[in-house]
């Protein structure tokens, strides 16, 4: 490699134009962002982003919290409420966030998970099993990002609560988050006495817009939506929304929904279904165990990795209807995970493996048959899948997808045995139902091949289209498609005298060899993979079927060049049957024709003055004339008449006056007057029905001349 310098004057010239580069690089640089700074300088690390999505997710953390407490068994009831001033408040009747101090800082339980991050009640210690609240970093990232935030806690004997300002404890003198504030920490609020079997935790956070986008709005919509399914994932629970907003669905006035499903995921994968059923929701249930090293406190409050063994409960609704969309919905304890994870794998796993295998027993599946996929079972699949563990795994705090690797192998084994029980169940409703799920899945399979097949048909059609015309095709010289003329010529003989005979400026050849494909019988696939049929589209150079464009032909005229005989007659036919098939404009259009040899040559003894040496006769019967006018008229010919076997048998001077020649030749054009007519005829005589055929033969058997058959 040459390095090429542009001087300027002197060396020392040259050296100040060069940058001056600090490359100093110490422990000065770093800034250490401390406890919630975190968040407020990188947002969408923790709630995915800073517009309504990422104001959503703050709602459901706290939200959520609530639910944990519920799924625990300490609360029944969660009130969710959209104020007019852009805040929010999330109330729940369960155990309350603990006020005692907590022994390491010092400060109130509510206070230290308010405003440190990875602090909680779910990492082990007892209080929760099954949380969708791991990572410890709910609530404090919510208050982080809030202008304002005020929590109050329901406990015996007193209501306690305190206040924050983007994450700092404190007192504000008056409402909202604009009013006066003094950084104070420790519980600065108390309320009235709690009676002994009341606790609950109220939250209200006004989001803070030097972090959120303008337009960043919590969506009643999609509140309503979430709140749903989340009555439906917790059977028993209670969540209230209310919207004091004033723009209700009428734009009027608060609104106030209430959601509890007592029948569970089963009332849910009723709810999502669209279509008709073809089985009843069906449940499918089962725990199991797993071992996980994880770091857990020990008596002195230290970390300590330990191996535990984790129980995790499966449970899956699922139902199949008539219809061909897949509704699946996968949770882990109360957490929607809408990206899937390792327990929907496992799901989707067990579905196709098993259905192969009850398949195959019932005979649903030929030996031969492909197994089914993934797809053809999922197809009209309504499924919720619902798991339930301690501290699962997720990638990333937005909790979108499961990781805990275990999750996979027992929802696997869970489903496969619920399942696999009722395909292949005894029972007579089971058993019918069963019958049906597996006939739909077999035929989605069919489909899908069937796709398939059609879809490399296509591509090879268009490949078809695009390509280069075959080696074999004898192109004439003009481009004018009004003039040119493409004979289809039968046999290698006849293409050698042919090639002879023709005007090779306007006339070209196609050979073929023998009889080509009956295309009546055979598929749009099969006809592309014949050899000569498709040639014979690619050099008409038009498409076919729907594709075909008339103005896009490369000839004016087709015509059809085939010996004279019951075998000529016989591929006349078949190439009639393609053109009608797959090309029927070009014959609407009158531009298909077939050319007609002579069967007679008849060689003049001494010709007259002005006679032709050579006649040619194109029928018995018009030899028969031909020869009686010939003796009427005392001239003699050489015995005996010459009868034509095939094209080759004439030179390139007798093809070309007889049949190629446009001023002495002979062509019927074919035509379709009745096109409906036409169709029927030719499925009679070519399609794949045999009797309606013979019988046709049978009946015209009695209408044949035995002499003039030529045998």
């Amino acid at each position: 490699m040459h390095e090429h310098r542009v001087r300027w004057g002197s060396e020392t010239d040259f050296a100040r134009w060069e940058p001056t580069i600090d490359n100093t690089y110490n422990a000065a640089h770093l800034l250490v962002l401390e406890g919630l700074e975190a968040v407020r300088k990188r947002p969408g690390m923790y709630i995915g982003s800073t517009d309504t999505r990422g104001l959503m997710h703050c709602l459901w953390e706290i939200i959520d919290n609530g639910v944990d407490e519920a799924l625990a068994g300490h609360a029944h009831r969660v009130e969710v409420t959209l104020h007019g001033d852009g805040s929010v408040e999330v109330h729940d009747d369960g155990r309350g966030i603990p006020t005692d101090k907590e022994p390491k800082t010092g400060l109130p339980g509510v206070e230290v998970v308010a405003t440190k991050l990875h602090a909680g009640g779910k990492f082990g210690g007892g209080s929760y099993n099954a949380t969708g609240g791991l990572h410890g970093v709910g609530l404090s990232v919510v208050n982080a990002l809030s202008a304002r935030m005020d929590i109050d806690v329901d406990r015996s004997p007193s209501a306690q609560g305190l206040s924050f300002r983007r994450g700092v404890p404190g007192v504000f003198d008056g409402d909202g988050p604009t009013a006066g504030f003094e950084a104070r920490s420790g519980l600065t609020r108390k309320g009235g006495r709690v009676g002994k079997g009341r606790s609950g935790t109220r939250i209200r956070f006004w989001p803070d817009r030097q972090i959120f986008t303008k337009d960043a709005v919590f969506e009643l919509e999609g509140l309503l939506g979430r709140a749903r399914q989340t009555s439906f994932i917790v059977p028993g629970l209670e969540l209230v929304i209310r919207d004091l907003r004033g723009a209700g669905s009428d734009g009027e006035g608060p609104v106030e929904e209430k959601f509890r499903h007592d029948g569970g995921i089963t009332e849910f994968a009723d709810f999502l279904a669209s279509d008709e059923p073809v089985t009843d929701v069906l449940r499918l249930q089962g725990t199991d165990t797993f071992t996980e090293t994880v770091p857990l406190l020990d008596e002195q409050g230290h970390m300590t990795p330990q191996e535990v063994e984790r129980e995790l409960v499966v449970d899956v609704a699922v139902r199949w209807g008539t219809g061909y969309d897949t509704e699946l919905r996968s949770f882990v304890n109360v957490i929607a995970t809408p990206k899937g994870g390792t327990h929907v794998a496992g799901f989707e796993q067990a579905l196709t493996k098993t259905f192969n295998e009850a398949m195959r027993a019932t005979k649903a599946l030929k030996v031969n048959d492909a197994d089914v996929v993934k797809d053809d079972v999922l197809e009209g699949l309504t499924a919720v899948v619902t798991v339930r563990l301690a501290e699962p795994q997720f990638e990333g705090q937005t909790k979108e997808i499961l990781g805990t690797p275990a999750a996979r192998s027992v929802v696997r084994k869970v489903v496969s045995a619920e399942l696999k029980t009722f395909l292949t169940s005894s029972k007579r409703h089971e058993k019918a139902q069963a019958k049906l799920v597996m006939e739909k899945v077999a035929g989605a399979a069919r489909t899908r091949l069937a796709a398939r097949q059609h879809k490399e048909t296509q591509r090879r059609k268009n490949a078809l289209e695009s390509s280069t015309l075959p080696s074999k095709l004898a192109d004439c010289r003009s481009g004018d498609n009004e003039k040119t003329e493409l004979f289809i010529v039968e046999g290698d003989s006849a293409l050698g005298t042919a090639k002879l005979a023709r005007n090779s400026e306007f006339q070209a050849l196609l050979p073929i060899r023998g009889k080509i494909l009956n295309v009546q019988k055979a598929s749009v696939g099969d006809m592309l993979k014949n050899a000569e049929c498709a040639s014979i589209i690619q050099v008409v150079g038009a498409g076919s079927g729907r594709t075909f464009e008339l103005e896009a032909r490369r000839y004016g005229r087709i015509i059809f060049m085939a010996d004279a005989d019951s075998d000529g007659a016989h591929i006349r036919t078949l190439l009639a049957t393609l053109f009608f098939k797959y090309m029927p404009d070009l014959i609407k259009a009158g531009r298909v024709y077939s050319a007609v040899p002579p069967l007679h040559r008849i060689e003049i003894s001494n010709p007259r003055k002005g006679m032709e040496k050579y006649l040619y006769t194109y029928s018995d019967a018009e030899l028969q004339r031909k020869l009686a006018e010939l003796k009427k008229r005392n001239i003699r010919w050489k015995d005996p008449v010459q009868r034509y076997k095939g094209l080759g048998e004439m030179d390139a001077d007798q093809l070309a006056e007889t049949t190629m020649d446009p001023r002495r030749r002979t062509l019927r054009r074919i035509t379709v007057d009745d096109a409906d007519a036409a169709a029927g005829v030719f499925e009679l005589l070519m399609g794949s029905e045999v009797a309606p055929r013979k019988e046709f033969i049978v009946q015209g058997a009695y209408e044949v001349d035995v002499e003039a058959l030529d045998a």
